[in-house]
């Protein structure tokens, strides 16, 4: 059965309008933030759902509140970080006629400032997150551009005993200085591990139910 004359209609002007290049920049950005809306509410609807169960206390509505609270808060921030740094980006172009790389560095910081520059728990992961992967980059355009001289070993393995030995001083002597949920985290493994009453909370529970 076919589609009404009146939607399939509109159907071919709404594609005919996609189509036309002089409007590309403007549906890019809109695009944009239709793809940073799903994106944050797939990466962390279930990282909310495991951290919520694992570590929240409440009841059940009130987890399932924060679960909906977080992902709505990434999906929003993300979605309009994307919007404002295209719009942004083709601005600058549409100025000067041309790309330029400091368009993109530009546009990103006054999108970095304007929404994830509230220091919240959701800005803090995601900030960080982009942090280390940052720092990656770097050395690797360090090392290419000739400014670090290449590797004769692997240093993975010194960059990850160094991380690790940094982390866990931090968590045993200055514990208050890492992310909450990170802390959360440590405890249950290297905390929670040192206590236990019998075989239900050595091996079942991670704690004995009766709260002791």
């Amino acid at each position: 059965m076919g589609l009404p004359p009146k939607l399939e209609m509109l159907l071919y002007t709404v594609n005919t309008l996609l189509r036309k290049q002089r409007y590309h920049a403007a549906l890019a950005v809109l695009k944009g933030f239709r793809n940073g809306a799903v994106y944050g509410a797939k990466i962390r609807a279930p990282h909310a759902l495991v951290m919520t169960f694992l570590f929240r206390s409440g009841s059940l509505k009130e987890k399932l509140k924060a679960i909906v609270q977080a992902t709505y808060t990434h999906s929003r921030n993300l979605a309009y970080f994307v919007f404002t740094y295209k719009g942004l980006c083709a601005l600058q172009s549409g100025v000067q006629g041309k790309t330029f790389q400091f368009h993109s560095f530009l546009a990103a910081c006054i999108g970095g400032w304007l929404i994830f520059g509230e220091n919240n728990n959701i800005n803090s992961q995601i900030n960080m997150y982009l942090l280390s992967r940052t720092l990656f980059g770097l050395t690797r355009l360090a090392v290419e551009k000739g400014f670090i001289p290449e590797p004769k070993q692997d240093p993975f393995p010194l960059f990850s005993a160094i991380i690790w030995g940094l982390v866990l001083w931090l968590f045993q002597y200055h514990r208050h200085t890492l992310q909450p949920s990170l802390q959360s985290s440590m405890t249950y493994l290297y905390d929670d591990s040192n206590v236990w009453h019998d075989i239900s909370d050595f091996l079942i529970y991670n704690k004995s139910s009766s709260g002791k």
